[in-house]
């Protein structure tokens, strides 16, 4: 039942020591113990305190050799994190709500939340349980149930987390609780964003987020969440595509979950799919706000259409169009996530990727593979999200047939993605390191030419040069610069 591995067993082991120094009473509650009943290994370490949960923390952190963060001023919180190179245990610490450890175990959110075992059963490993609303039997029946009526009202991130433990336990929600979510849906808006971003991407980082935003938007919360989805719903499409713009974004977001997972519901689409070494460790990078790039590209396949109702014309042919819906896209998607509080770097990678989701498709001609040119231009421009969008872009692409993809249509698609990834990873080299045949020092002190907007324009058409294979050395490069200087190919 021990949901710890032997480093954070050390941790919790001394933190014991420590409340039993303070002659403080603790217990191990919440997420810990669920995960322990559900056989999940976890490091994050939840402990109610008989005591001042900042004080406990002050002296625990001394202890651990760590560091403590207060995050919850009203209710006497404090989180401690003990890290060592490769392994950090957070540790948060919530005072005692109440006369004793029953009362705080009332107070909680849903049952199996609500259960509780002394930290020294913890160490000894005998893991005493104290479950006084039945949340082991919901455990057993995997179901979500609210303690009372008013947890929704006492805290509204709540409501958003019920979807986020139903996603992450694939427990499901009782009904009486989703009847109680979805009347108090417009709550929500009482918690802070932060509170409200953290949820929202622990759901999209689960597996089958789709199936988790789906949920949210039957129990109201989407709405709430993000108010811009509700204008995608029911704008038609063309005949090319198989859902509106609600329902295309939903779809992409799943395929965008199936290419992070490597879970394909489609046999044809799992075997044709473009991919490329490492290809799962890269999604599993983290990217923002303590999520990963795959989390990212699903956040990003939820919102990369957004702006089709504002953009949508219809032409006299009857003709729909949504001209400018990338570049505005981009705007209203970082809104979005700057009002839910994203981090700097999350929000400029999510922009980016609206705004040139299409590009992989529209570098070539009809027909035609895309330059090495083109490629490189696309690489250099996309940076650090450049192999996300190719990604997105597939997502994109399936989402749009929907059920009605063909084995030939995919065959497309892929030719195209496959060619910008072989010819791609050269060329991201390049402009990732900055370093190629001439530096800026060279052409100043080469060409005696002063510092200024000229140079890096030089170096520009250098590096394409390099891409597209056609000078190969520092001689060649000085003499083409030079050329460009002459003719004044690049300005002057």
């Amino acid at each position: 039942m021990n949901p710890f591995d032997e480093r954070t067993q050390a941790i919790v082991n001394q933190t014991a020591q420590v409340m039993e120094g303070l002659g403080i009473t603790s217990y191990l509650v919440g997420g810990s113990v669920r995960d322990a009943m559900l056989g999940k290994t976890t490091r994050d370490v939840d402990i109610v305190v008989c005591g001042s949960a900042n004080r406990v923390g002050d002296t625990l952190a001394e202890s651990l050799d760590g560091h403590k963060i207060r995050i919850d001023f009203e209710r006497d919180a404090a989180r401690v994190i003990a890290a060592s190179q490769d392994h950090a245990v957070v540790i948060d610490l919530l005072s005692l709500a109440g006369a004793g450890i029953l009362p705080d175990l009332r107070r909680r959110d849903f049952t199996i939340n609500a259960i509780a075992t002394p930290l020294e059963s913890a160490v000894l490993g005998t893991w005493n349980l104290i479950d006084p609303l039945g949340g082991a039997q919901d455990m057993d029946s995997k179901t979500i149930r609210a303690v009372s009526g008013k947890v929704f009202t006492e805290d509204p991130v709540r409501l958003l987390r019920a979807v986020r433990l139903s996603a992450e336990t694939g427990f499901a929600i009782e009904p009486e609780t989703e009847s109680l979510i979805r009347g108090f849906a417009p709550r929500l808006t009482d918690s802070s964003p932060e509170r409200i971003r953290s949820e929202l991407l622990r759901i999209l980082a689960a597996r089958g987020a789709a199936k988790w935003v789906r949920l949210m938007d039957s129990l109201g919360l989407l709405s709430i969440v993000i108010p811009e989805l509700d204008l995608a719903r029911d704008v038609s499409q063309p005949r090319e595509h198989y859902y509106d713009v609600f329902g295309h974004l939903v779809a992409a977001l799943d395929y965008a979950d199936q290419i992070v997972s490597n879970r394909y519901e489609r046999d044809f689409v799992r075997e044709m799919m473009p991919t490329f070494d490492r290809m799962d460790a890269y999604f599993g990078q983290g990217a923002a706000d303590g999520h990963t790039r795959g989390t990212f590209l699903k956040l990003t396949a939820l919102l990369h259409d957004i702006a089709k109702p504002q953009t949508k014309t219809v032409e006299p042919s009857g003709r729909v169009r949504f001209f400018g819906h990338s570049e505005m896209g981009e705007e209203i998607a970082g809104e979005v996530l700057a009002r839910l509080r994203v981090g700097r770097r999350g929000i400029g990678m999510v922009r980016s990727m609206v705004r040139h989701h299409l590009r992989p498709r529209q570098m070539g001609n009809k027909g035609e593979l895309p330059t090495n040119r083109a490629i490189h231009r696309y690489y250099r421009d996309l940076g650090d999200v450049a192999l996300d969008t190719l990604y997105l872009n597939m997502a994109d692409f399936l989402a749009a047939r929907g059920p009605l993809i063909t084995p030939a249509e995919m065959r497309n698609q892929v030719r195209v993605i496959n060619h910008i990834l072989t010819v791609g990873p050269q060329n991201q080299t390049v402009v990732a390191s900055r370093k190629g045949l001439l530096t800026g020092h060279d052409i100043m002190s080469e060409l005696q030419i002063e510092p200024g907007p000229l140079i890096g324009r030089l170096l520009k058409s250098v590096a394409e040069a390099e891409a597209r294979g056609r000078i190969r050395n520092r001689e060649e490069a000085l003499k083409l610069a030079r050329a460009n200087i002459e003719t004044g190919a690049v300005g002057g």
